[in-house]
């Protein structure tokens, strides 16, 4: 019969005790040194509180970062967190409430009988042709205001000190507003990005001029009264503007431009700074009213000079 299978790791070594794997006794008088256990009483390892003794500790669980508060620093990639609110809905009856009302684009020149805002568009890309039947004053503040909105300004005048003043002070040291002699002004290049407005101040019989209005080239031409060339400017003319004039010249007036008996009446009474302006179907009476450093560079409202 064969030997019984001997429960020692060889020959001549020494048998393992049952149920402890691994863990040598002491053999030919060398001590065997005990393997340090955690949870083990005198084994060199303090013990994991809350852990069975002779079983190794569970994996510390993985500490939960607390929930950053709204206010805190934004999360990557997305912005703050904002209010929670109910959906908004309209319904299609309602959408027209939601209309926004924007006015015109271009010069402020007053404000209307109901102390609204009155804009002059004389920045156009096509054509566009004024006639002032008024007085000096009135155009000056239009070339000036014009230039504030960006446009070259170029006075075709017989009386180049009257604009002196403005075309210095205006633009801060640039030529926004640049003076010429009567039939001199050269061409201007007018284009969308550098609108041009030409005002022609050449008395009661102004001469055709050599520049037109051409697109954002517009042309303002002033007469201090109603001359015999006016009927015709007049009639070509996108936009008309009448100051204060006298009975006669208001009723020639109100049967050029079709005006009612009463507001052909009121040019005789107009007071200074007040402008009729009118085309082929809209009429309003606008009152400029000058700033303060226009009131210190052109005086105070005035129809006569």
């Amino acid at each position: 019969m064969s030997a019984p299978v001997p429960t020692s790791g060889g020959a001549g070594q020494p048998p393992q005790q049952p149920g402890v794997v691994g863990r040598p006794v002491a053999s030919q008088g060398v001590r065997a040194q005990p393997v340090p256990q955690a949870g083990v009483p005198g084994q060199g390892v303090p013990p994991v509180q809350g852990a069975p003794a002779g079983r190794a500790p569970a994996r510390p669980r993985r500490a939960v970062r607390p929930a950053r508060p709204s206010g805190g620093r934004p999360r990557i990639g997305f912005g703050l967190i904002g209010p929670r609110r109910e959906r908004h809905a309209l319904s299609l009856d309602q959408l027209e409430s939601l209309a926004l009302p924007v006015g015109d684009d271009g010069v402020m020149i007053g404000v209307d009988a109901n102390s609204r805002p009155a804009v002059l568009g004389v920045n156009r890309p096509a054509p566009y042709d004024v006639t002032l039947i008024g007085g000096l004053w009135t155009a000056q503040i239009l070339a000036l205001r014009a230039a504030a909105t960006g446009a070259r300004v170029a006075v075709e005048t017989g009386r180049t000190q009257v604009w002196a003043a403005l075309a210095q002070a205006a633009g801060g040291g640039q030529p926004c507003i640049t003076l010429h002699d009567v039939g001199r002004v050269p061409p201007q290049g007018a284009s969308a990005g550098s609108p041009v407005v030409i005002v022609r101040d050449c008395g009661m019989r102004p001469p055709r001029g050599r520049v037109v209005s051409a697109p954002w080239q517009s042309v303002v031409t002033l007469l201090p009264y109603l001359s015999p060339v006016a009927p015709r400017l007049m009639r070509k003319s996108d936009l008309v503007g009448v100051q204060r004039v006298s009975p006669d010249e208001g009723e020639q007036i109100g049967r050029i431009m079709g005006l009612p008996q009463g507001e052909a009446a009121a040019l005789t009474t107009l007071a200074d700074g007040v402008t009729l302006w009118c085309t082929e179907r809209d009429r309003q009476f606008v009152m400029t009213q000058a700033t303060d450093a226009e009131t210190g560079l052109l005086g105070a409202a005035r129809r006569m000079d």
